[in-house]
């Protein structure tokens, strides 16, 4: 990575076109300073380069909606949604931005540093306005002297570029902190994603009302759009595709380590998306028993079983939230055949039970009831009845977690709406939710046969809700223990 002349980020002036003060140099760049005649050279001799006659993105008119409900939900009101800033990762270097889930719904950018606002024009209705960095300024040196400047991290859109791309009016982001500083009238913000917006702030909003206008965007979320569903389509079918990599790919991972399935499906999610939507979980062996095992560093052994937990995001930002458990030989042995069969039942009655009017949570309950009675059949439980584990939560010891969540943007999405709208609500065409239960045996369980220690086994599926039912946006991957046998050993060849 080239550091001859990053400097340390600059104060910027608020009009584009004016002249800046000097920009400071890195404390130990190898340059002493600009000379006169470069700092002049590198101000002219560049193409015009501004893209005309852009068409819409194709989801400005789904963007357009989502403010228009937004607008009528708060009328009066200025509302102010941030997509956030740089993160820093060590020293100078920043970690991938990745823009707020509720600013990249409501315009469909990504840019760090955008800022949505919604002005009200009277008692109903507002005025939106997108507020960007514009083109960096070449009068002053910032685009190629500022760290963030274009030369060393990439052309951004002008602002007229981004009014016909996004549909919304655009102005320059610099401005902004001075004039919300000034705003009068009732104010909310999307906290937590830009400190500069929140300080100019701090004296319009209370956290009771930005945490409204937080979960109002949460639950306008639980109900997804055409263009939406698209994306989860493709999400899951790209998820198909990097965990079919990762089976023609096992032999070279029992020969390195968890690591190289990692590696195999993020380079499936950098090709076909964005990124993989959330850590990647490529827990082989016992390490299938811990939930969230993202380390990635353990052994990949052949008689054992592989819990990959993945997803892609697109490039719109939606992600799939898919799981499987595969036998790294290609064949499960009697007992995780047993264990793995149990699992899939679950799910299958939890499949069963999602459906538009159903509540949230009845599949659940449904796959919870499976398990339980699995577990009371292999004796796991002594004498007790399967409503009477049920009824203390004694299953949980094995199945740890909830059944499925909302998935979209995020992939535990939704995450803040209301109680009564999420797990106790109703179930409607447009809702996608995971299914995917679990039993998970601790390698140090003393209370279950020794046989059964270390064995972990998920099986997660992408279920939208439709008009008349459901449909499996995931259902490129086998599930029932044959059909995932045949598969893998096709793809092994």
């Amino acid at each position: 990575m080239s550091e001859e002349l990053i400097p340390e980020t600059p104060e910027q002036e608020t009009e584009e076109n004016e002249a800046a003060e000097p920009i400071k140099q890195r404390k130990n760049g190898l340059y002493p300073g600009v000379s006169d005649e470069l700092a002049e050279n590198m101000k002219s001799g560049w193409a015009d380069t501004e893209l005309h006659d852009l068409a819409p993105i194709p989801q400005a008119g789904h963007t357009a909606a989502r403010r228009a409900a937004l607008s009528a939900r708060f009328p009066g009101e200025r509302l102010v949604i941030p997509a956030g800033n740089l993160k820093t990762r060590s020293n100078d270097t920043e970690y991938a931005f990745r823009a707020s889930t509720e600013y990249a719904y409501l315009t469909g950018d990504q840019t760090q540093d955008g800022v949505l606002v919604l002005e009200p024009t009277g008692e109903q209705g507002h005025q939106a306005t997108i507020y960007l960095l514009p083109r960096s300024n070449r009068e002053n040196g910032e685009f190629w002297l500022d760290g963030q400047g274009e030369l060393w991290v990439g052309r951004r859109h002008s602002l007229t570029e981004a009014e016909q791309l996004l549909g919304i009016p655009a102005k320059d982001v610099r401005e902004l902190a001075a004039a919300l500083t000034e705003a009068t009238g009732p104010v909310r913000n999307v906290r937590g994603h830009d400190a500069s917006i929140e300080a100019a702030l701090t004296d319009k909003v209370t956290a009771e009302r930005d945490e409204e206008l937080r979960v109002y965007l949460s639950e306008a979320r639980l109900v997804k759009d055409a263009f939406e569903i698209s994306e989860l389509e493709k999400a899951c079918d790209a998820t198909a595709r990097g965990f079919e990599d990762v089976v023609k790919s096992l032999d070279k991972a029992e020969a390195t380590s968890e690591r190289f399935i990692e590696g195999t499906f993020f380079l499936r999610a950098r090709i076909e998306g964005n990124d993989i939507g959330y850590g990647s979980i490529c827990a082989a062996g016992p390490h299938a028993t811990t939930l969230h095992w993202v380390r990635n560093d353990g052994a990949v052994r052949p008689g054992e079983l592989l819990l990959l937990d993945a997803g892609v995001e697109t490039n719109d930002l939606y992600t799939a939230d898919v799981t499987r458990t595969l036998p790294i030989n290609g064949t499960f042995s009697p007992l995780q055949r047993k264990i793995y069969d149990a699992v899939y039942e679950a799910q299958e009655a939890g499949i069963a039970a999602v459906k538009p009017g159903a509540a949230f949570r009845d599949f659940h309950d449904a796959s919870q009831r499976v398990l339980a009675e699995k577990l009371v059949e292999w004796g796991l439980l002594g004498d007790l009845t399967v409503e009477k584990v049920l009824e203390l939560g004694l299953q949980r010891r094995w199945t740890l977690h909830g059944t499925g969540h909302m998935l979209g943007m995020d992939v535990h999405d939704c995450a803040v709406a209301r109680t009564e709208a999420y797990v106790d609500g109703i179930l409607e065409p447009g809702v996608c939710l995971t299914v995917e239960p679990g039993l998970y045996f601790q390698a140090d369980d003393l209370t279950v046969p020794e046989e059964y220690r270390g064995i972990g086994v998920r099986i997660e599926d992408d279920i939208l809700v439709t008009e008349d039912g459901t449909r499996n946006l995931s259902d490129k991957l086998p599930r029932q223990a044959d059909e995932v046998e045949a598969w893998m050993a096709r793809l092994k060849g």
